[in-house]
Formats: C-alpha cells, sequence, structure tokens
C-alpha cells in the first residue's frame, strides 16, 4: 500500500497532501500552524510533501531527511522551469499549425 501511495503522490503531489491533511496526522506532527503547509501545497508541492514525511516520523529531520526535502525542491523547481519554458514558446508552437 506504501508503494501505491508513493506513486500516486509522483504524479499529483497536491492531492496526495490534501489526502495526508484530512486522512492522517502527519500534518500535525510536521507543522506547527496552518500557513505554511498551505503555501506549501500551492507552491512547493514536491517540498513539502518530502518534509511531511522526512520530519513527520523523526521529529527533527537528520541529513537524508534535509537530503530528500532538497531533492523535492529541485523537483518543484524543474516544474516551475518548464513551465516557464512552455510559456515562453507558446506563440511559436500557435504560428506553427
Amino acid at each position: 500500500m506504501p508503494c501505491l501511495f508513493a506513486v500516486f503522490a509522483a504524479f499529483t503531489p497536491r492531492l496526495a497532501l490534501v489526502f495526508l491533511l484530512f486522512f492522517t496526522n502527519v500534518f500535525q506532527q510536521a507543522f506547527d500552524g496552518w500557513v505554511v503547509p498551505l503555501i506549501g501545497i500551492a507552491f512547493l508541492p514536491f517540498t513539502t510533501l518530502m518534509y511531511v514525511f522526512a520530519a513527520a516520523p523523526l521529529g527533527s529531520t537528520n541529513m537524508w531527511g534535509w537530503f530528500s526535502v532538497f531533492l523535492g525542491l529541485l523537483l518543484d523547481l524543474m516544474q516551475w522551469y518548464t513551465a516557464y519554458l512552455k510559456r515562453n514558446n507558446l506563440s511559436e508552437w500557435s504560428q506553427a499549425y
């Protein structure tokens, strides 16, 4: 079952975070308030997901936990950069047809 959730979270991290928020208590273990998780769900979903999985079971994260958070940040930055490139190339694609 955890492997199925990992595949689900890889394709739709925001939906996985909402699922974790409403059906588990890992958000209460990882975060103190509600502002940071809300911003994380909106702008950096992979980073937030990795932080929840790194901080909730351990309390304070270790080196490997921070490494997974960094990988999540790289995934989020890659998504933002890809969206930026596609937005700039949109006029070229519309002229091709």
